[in-house]
């Protein structure tokens, strides 16, 4: 009929469509929620940096077991172990010979065939440094991870021909300067013994862990530090910058 207002056939009116634009935006969407059993976060940091420390470890503790406790039926010592090694002290107070201070990471990454001493250098400390020099061309092709380090407990100027020796060869003997006070917090003698009458080792991390005896057979001591160098040799690298 003319004049009235149309319908659906259902005869439902239509929605009404609302005139604010606005009403359409969606403002918030729900609120995410985990499940009721999901597991509570856990802290990661510790456990991350206890994952790295021991990679970093895993290579040193390996080549320990190899040489402390693998085929112990074949295992002679020469040299004394020291068990448990011992650290580098952070404040050790190393010098050069012109007093410039030396920090202990200067020493690190390389074995270390260590003499001690004063300036004047008696005929026991240069036995001694001969020997050292002797112990580390023995390596051979391993030489490179070894250096010679002899400690000076004085201030006594060295005489001229061993300061001269001690210059010579591809990797000169590093010599340092530091107190006996300070050395006795790392380094010690056998019973009965003297400070300076013993060559000792120290492993690439810095800990000191051999002793040789005072009457020193350097071919029996290079087995030691031979298997030792085998025994590291799949993570101990040469090449540190001298």
């Amino acid at each position: 009929m003319s004049g009235s207002n149309s319908s659906d056939p259902g005869g439902a009116s239509a929605p009404a469509v609302p005139t604010d634009p606005m009403a359409l935006t969606v403002h918030s969407g729900p609120t995410p929620r985990l499940p009721d059993d999901a597991p509570p976060a856990r802290p990661r940091g510790r456990s991350t940096a206890l994952l790295v420390l021991l990679a970093c470890a895993a290579p040193v503790l390996l080549s320990y077991f190899t040489y402390y406790v693998w085929r112990p039926s074949a295992r002679t010592n020469y040299a004394e172990l020291i068990q448990p090694t011992r650290s580098m002290p952070a404040d050790l107070g190393l010098h050069d010979l012109q007093g410039r201070p030396v920090k202990n990471t200067d020493l690190a990454g390389q074995w270390l065939l260590v003499v001690v001493g004063d300036g004047q250098c008696d005929a026991r400390c240069e036995s001694h440094l001969f020997q050292q020099r002797q112990l580390r061309e023995m390596a051979g092709r391993e030489r490179d991870r070894v250096d010679r380090v002899w400690l000076v407990t004085d201030d006594v100027p060295l005489r001229e021909p061993i300061a001269l020796a001690m210059a010579e060869g591809d990797a000169p003997t590093k010599v340092l300067r530091v107190s006996r006070e300070a050395l006795a917090h790392w380094l010690a003698p056998a019973a009965g013994q003297a400070l300076d009458d013993h060559l000792y080792l120290v492993d690439p991390m810095g800990e000191w862990m051999m002793r040789a005896p005072v009457e020193l057979e350097p071919k029996r001591f290079f087995k030691d530090l031979d298997r030792l160098l085998r025994a590291s040799a799949f993570w101990d690298r040469p090449g540190r910058e001298r």
